[in-house]
């Protein structure tokens, strides 16, 4: 992740784009809706989406075809809902394809259902569980960024095994290696990304804290505290 230019087979390659589109479409009217409500969380939204670009960019090798690096849609999708982070997603992957060739044009359909879709709704559902079981909000976002991270390699594993099975274990056994060889790297990214992730909400806390209230992310005593 990010899969690069070329590299799923052509059917694939459509299938994925084809699958993430609604998304990217709900996701518009999203950040719309949102933003018409509340002009002032434009700032907000071009913090999330700078975040995701940064982290996302600094990538590390780790299989043939693909890397390994942080993600940061996490933070954009405790902020703004997941949803919104399909088209954020989708215009950070593009730049990243035309100007750093990371990734590729014809997997960006692939990249963006991986990084974009999967990891942010993770994020957002796991961050509501912990919150549920009335974990602290540090710990529920460092659970939410982390592992939305590690799923969102889980998903990228498993689109390369669909693509490229073993030829004697089939889907299980490649996605066995790709996910063994993506851990050694993406597991301690994760945690880093975690780390950053509450540092990020901590400031955010401090210096837009009735932002955060209005936007039903921290609860009025965390604020206080």
């Amino acid at each position: 992740m990010h899969i690069m230019e070329g590299f799923l087979p052509i059917e694939h390659a459509v299938g994925w784009a084809v699958a993430s589109m609604p998304f990217v479409a709900y996701g518009i009217g999203s950040i719309k809706k949102q933003i018409d409500a509340n002009p002032e969380q434009r700032m907000l939204l071009g913090v999330a989406a700078a975040f995701t670009f940064v982290l996302s960019a600094l990538k590390l090798p780790s299989v043939t075809g693909s890397c390994s690096h942080p993600t940061g849609t996490g933070l954009g999708a405790l902020l703004f809902g997941p949803a919104a982070m399909a088209p954020i997603g989708l215009v950070v992957l593009l730049f990243q394809a035309l100007l750093l060739a990371h990734g590729g044009l014809t997997t960006l359909g692939a990249n963006l259902f991986s990084m974009a879709i999967v990891g942010p709704f993770a994020a957002a559902a796991l961050f509501r569980l912990a919150r549920r079981l009335t974990l602290s909000f540090a710990v529920s976002v460092f659970i939410a960024a982390s592992v939305a991270d590690l799923l969102t390699y889980v998903t990228t594993s498993a689109q390369l095994a669909w693509a490229f099975p073993d030829p004697t274990g089939g889907f299980v056994t490649s996605f066995a290696k790709f996910a063994g060889i993506f851990a050694i790297t993406q597991i301690p990214l994760a945690i880093s990304e975690g780390l950053l992730t509450v540092v990020i909400f901590n400031a955010l806390a401090r210096f837009n804290p009735q932002e955060l209230k209005d936007m039903n992310v921290v609860r009025p005593p965390e604020l206080r505290a």
